[in-house]
């Protein structure tokens, strides 16, 4: 347990060190930021799940850039095969690499909570979409790392894991898209397997069990392949 707490806070360090994440969250910041003030003086309304649907794609555009060099760019360097020889288990490395990274997004997630303080300053708002909206960012975003980590895992190419990861991130959003051209069963099957599907309900206020089994599920399924990837190295 040691041990871990010891390379996750090396972990965060050097994400925090690196001027990257500083760019991310900026940019997250701006885009989401101009987003909530051009919708509030537009349509006057106390609501935020406009900003949560833009948020939530910001993220898969910005959670890519963060995950890929968490383990390309050790293998490039040659300091992963020096970190796996440690007397440190993959499962830890991996769990280390994901609290660092989650810890960016909660970061950028929780930074966007002063346009709820706003909301509730100068209007009256349904709070309860507000609780959802900001949990369901949180569980795409575990998702989303979870899942980057994975493909970081498997290519020596922080680009390629970039690019990989942006794919695959798009596919997953759009799957419920694709599933209105197919017929029954094959779109059911889809849908459930949609993101956005998943995060509707928690952005517009309503929460069932199985959205989070959804996004719990692919978080573990996304770290055991990633910890399946660095022990075939």
């Amino acid at each position: 347990m040691k041990a871990f707490v010891t390379l996750l806070g090396k972990e965060t360090r050097a994400l925090f060190s690196s001027p990257i994440a500083y760019i991310v969250i900026a940019v997250y910041l701006l885009l989401v930021g101009y987003t909530f003030t051009a919708s509030l003086f537009m349509t006057k309304m106390a609501t935020l799940i406009h900003i949560f649907f833009q948020a939530s794609v910001l993220l898969l555009l910005m959670i890519p850039i963060i995950t890929m060099r968490q383990f390309s760019e050790e293998r490039r360097q040659g300091t992963l095969e020096l970190l796996l020889t440690a007397p440190v288990r993959e499962v830890a490395i991996v769990l280390a690499k994901f609290g660092a990274s989650m810890a960016i997004v909660l970061v950028m997630i929780g930074l966007t909570l002063s346009y709820a303080v706003v909301l509730g300053l100068y209007g009256t708002p349904d709070w309860g979409p507000i609780y959802s909206g900001y949990l369901g960012l949180v569980l795409i975003g575990s998702s989303l790392t979870a899942l980057g980590l994975m493909l970081s895992a498997m290519t020596a190419n922080q680009i390629v894991a970039a690019v990989v990861s942006l794919g695959l991130f798009s596919l997953l959003w759009m799957l419920d898209s694709i599933a209105a051209m197919l017929p029954d069963p094959f779109d059911r099957i889809l849908i459930g397997l949609s993101l956005l599907a998943h995060f509707t309900p928690l952005a517009t206020g309503a929460m069932y069990t199985s959205d989070f089994g959804f996004f719990f599920s692919v978080t573990l399924l996304g770290l055991f392949l990633a910890v399946r990837a660095l022990a075939r190295r």
